[in-house]
């Protein structure tokens, strides 16, 4: 008993030193694990894109097809899972996930799947935030300047330009619905500015992209 006693000190001491290690530097871990996902996330869509230039995916309705098969009634539900964790944790560019989503499903169910996962992401974001406080936003920020953001929270005037910004394409939707997770703002009027201005600005992304994309399959046809 002594020996086995004498065995298993040393496995406990290396997992205190781990104990000890995680609770000294948690942000430095979640740092790390935020941008191994990145970097997996945006690799396996670029994966995606030369696999489905090979197979046809983005010029052929069949082939198309064919790939969903394949995840049957789970396909949809996936993508939108997705698109709900890409709000949380980048794994992969936001327009990229809608440029897929439309790719995909095409213009009408695209928008939906992408309009459901991007709404039901942004308010999980909105909730973390509101639990957490100002790390949440920090660690969303990465290395995005958020001082201008701030001054919209310090001049009383965050609301309107949230609203503002939620409309149009090009503004960080995900940071601003971190950092709208720590004013005053009520998740209620929080989320009705998402439903009312998340359709616009998904749909001129989608179709922005998808205009793009096929001018970019043209070149090589």
């Amino acid at each position: 008993m002594e020996y086995m006693a004498r065995m298993e000190r040393p496995a406990e001491k290396a997992g205190e030193k781990i104990e000890k290690a995680v609770r000294k530097d948690p942000g430095n871990i979640a740092g790390k694990l935020s941008w191994a996902t990145t970097i997996l996330g945006t690799a396996a869509c670029i994966l995606f894109v030369i696999y489905g230039l090979q197979e046809g995916l983005f010029s052929s309705q069949e082939a198309m097809a064919r790939f969903l098969s394949k995840f049957g009634i789970w396909g949809p539900l996936v993508f939108v899972a997705i698109q709900v964790v890409q709000v949380v944790i980048p794994i992969i560019p936001g327009g990229v996930s809608c440029l897929v989503g439309v790719l995909l499903f095409g213009p009408i169910w695209g928008f939906i799947y992408n309009y459901t996962g991007i709404c039901i992401g942004s308010a999980c974001a909105f909730q973390i935030a509101r639990k957490v406080g100002m790390p949440a936003v920090e660690r969303a920020a990465g290395n995005q300047k958020i001082g201008k953001y701030m001054k919209w929270m310090e001049n009383g005037t965050f609301d309107k330009l949230f609203a503002a910004a939620i409309f149009f394409p090009a503004a960080p939707d995900d940071l601003l619905c971190f950092l709208a997770g720590v004013t005053k703002m009520s998740f209620r009027k929080f989320l009705l500015i998402i439903l009312l201005g998340k359709p616009m600005s998904i749909a001129l992304y989608s179709v922005g992209l998808q205009l793009v994309f096929q001018q970019f399959l043209q070149l090589f046809a």
